[in-house]
């Protein structure tokens, strides 16, 4: 089962994006932590295939965690987000391992649905017309 993790320290962020995700792909698993921490903990226990991480986390910043996640299971994929669109926050997200960066503000439905399509695409997923119940 493909598994994506949202790691955000922000609750309605973390809802909307699961109810969105649940909503468009109903076959995947959401898993979701509000503490970097946290997260890496389900890493271990779910080893999602794609991660929706919080650059700003209250315990370990982002591009700390990205760094850790990507030494120890270099294939999950990670999408850093952010509240500020700075070139030195994309440019270190990227140097730390991260396979996306966005800004929260400018990030849109469809870019998330084409980018999740992408990762199952990518690791040989056949998910089109596929329901939780196939």
């Amino acid at each position: 089962m493909f598994t994506i993790l949202i790691i955000d320290d922000n609750s309605p962020f973390r809802y909307s994006l699961r109810k969105a995700l649940e909503g468009r792909f109903p076959f995947i698993a959401v898993e979701e932590a509000s503490q970097g921490e946290e997260g890496f903990k389900k890493v271990d226990k779910c080893r999602p295939h794609l991660i929706f991480m919080d650059m700003h986390l209250p315990d370990i910043n982002g591009i700390n965690l990205t760094r850790k996640i990507k030494t120890d299971y270099s294939d999950t994929r990670i999408m850093v987000f952010t509240a500020y669109d700075l070139p030195e926050y994309r440019q270190a997200a990227l140097e730390s391992g991260a396979d996306h960066f966005a800004d929260k503000d400018s990030w849109t439905g469809d870019k998330t649905f084409e980018l999740v399509e992408s990762v199952l695409s990518d690791l040989g997923f056949d998910w089109q017309g596929i329901t939780r119940d196939s």
